[in-house]
């Protein structure tokens, strides 16, 4: 519950973002979320068809990989929700990530790498943090999201043209206004990235709870330590680092300079978290 109030407070600061430059230019904030809904619109519909192929990720049928689809089917009676369907990609980056834009669209894919580094239960505690994902419809909350920022950026950039072409000819621009344009021009996108993360952040914490829940704290977090080491030693080098926001491990190499800006809380933290639910009798199974 606390979780999700989080994220609402998140997705309101976002909303009051797109007001408040909407005010300040005297437009119409419905302009703005139109023309950032289009192309979020499609990647809600589309987007686990999109990842998926750009992945070049394998979806399987019922009678391949059977023990993984067994660990999968096990985790979604859990959960209360219909089975996604399974997909592998011939990577050796160990990773996994869950799509769909309903628990009735879910896709939980997971690498080679990742199937070959894991035993069953780190596997079962990973399959169980992504459908935990398609359980709370993380992918509609980050289009919604994605929409808002997107509106922002656009905003943004309105004001940006309005200043060039605007404010350069008028002698009688409000110094106290121009200066407020441009800390909203410069800053309103940046905090607009900085709440989207912060929003993935809390969905991976989230996520990780349902892990807890639907198998055992302890396999979940042995799963992320592993697979934190992995990504270090090998990283994912030819994906789309849009994209990272999915993996239950951000895929790329980051300096610690990115990773202020990361859309995933360190694995440090995650795994001290598991642990403490780990003493919890509810999170034992």
């Amino acid at each position: 519950m606390m979780s999700t109030v989080k994220v609402l407070i998140l997705m309101a600061g976002l909303t009051g973002m797109i007001y408040g430059i909407c005010y300040i230019l005297g437009i119409h904030p419905l302009l703005a979320i139109i023309f950032a809904l289009v192309p979020n619109f499609i990647s809600y519909f589309y987007s686990d068809k999109i990842v998926l192929m750009s992945y070049g990720a394998k979806t399987l049928n019922e009678n391949e990989a059977l023990e993984l689809q067994r660990i999968v089917e096990r985790i979604s009676e859990r959960a209360n929700i219909k089975k996604p369907k399974v997909a592998i990609i011939n990577n050796n980056t160990p990773n996994a990530f869950a799509t769909g834009r309903s628990p009735k669209h879910g896709v939980v894919a997971v690498t080679t790498g990742l199937l070959n580094i894991l035993n069953e239960q780190e596997l079962e505690g990973v399959l169980a943090h992504e459908i935990g994902h398609i359980k709370h419809r993380d992918v509609l909350i980050g289009t919604i999201v994605a929409t808002m920022a997107g509106a922002i950026v656009y905003i943004a950039n309105i004001l940006k043209w309005g200043m060039i072409f605007g404010y350069g000819r008028d002698d009688d621009a409000n110094p106290l206004q121009i200066v407020a344009s441009l800390l909203f021009m410069i800053l309103a996108p940046i905090s607009a990235m900085v709440i989207q993360f912060a929003i993935s952040r809390q969905n991976e914490y989230t996520a990780d709870e349902s892990g807890a829940r639907y198998s055992n704290p302890i396999y979940l977090a042995n799963a992320l330590t592993k697979l934190e080491k992995g990504v270090r030693h090998n990283p994912l080098k030819n994906g789309n680092p849009a994209t990272a926001h999915m993996f239950i491990i951000n895929p790329f190499k980051s300096d610690n300079l990115m990773r202020l800006f990361s859309t995933h809380p360190s694995t440090e933290e995650r795994v001290k978290r598991l642990m403490e639910m780990a003493s919890n009798p509810k999170y034992l199974r």
